[in-house]
């Protein structure tokens, strides 16, 4: 079970940070010092507004890109071998997608949005992406 759980964070850690970066950039560029609060919500405004598509859609990519090498690394590497091991196959890659939706909603919603309401960035938390 422990390395299952560290397993799903192997894989889906890196793609909810990317999916996340619209919102984190703008925390710990204030949190680092390295820039005022008004120029970190512009930002994050511009990034959450016109850009925040990209960053999803990066997140889905690295996710895609996660679950290859994780099935790789278990030795899945040719068709067949798929095939034989399909239903573990679509079970993972559900529990995958589940919990990167979860995660995401954690992360974005509850953790930034605590985070950057006590920086000053936003006001108020938004609990739907």
């Amino acid at each position: 079970m422990k390395k299952t759980l560290s397993d799903l964070f192997k894989i889906t850690g890196l793609p909810i940070l990317f999916a996340s970066l619209c919102c984190l950039a703008p925390v710990v560029l204030v949190a680092l010092g390295l820039s005022t609060v008004g120029f970190a919500a512009a930002l994050g405004g511009t990034l959450d507004g016109k850009y925040k598509i990209v960053f999803l859609g990066g997140g889905v990519i690295l996710l895609i890109i996660s679950l290859v090498i994780y099935f790789r690394g278990k030795g899945i590497c040719t068709l067949d071998q798929a095939k034989r091991h399909r239903n573990e196959i679509i079970n993972k890659i559900l529990i995958a997608i589940i919990a990167t939706i979860i995660g995401y909603v954690l992360f974005f919603n509850i953790f930034l949005g605590i985070v950057g309401t006590q920086l000053g960035l936003w006001h108020g938390i938004s609990f739907l992406p």
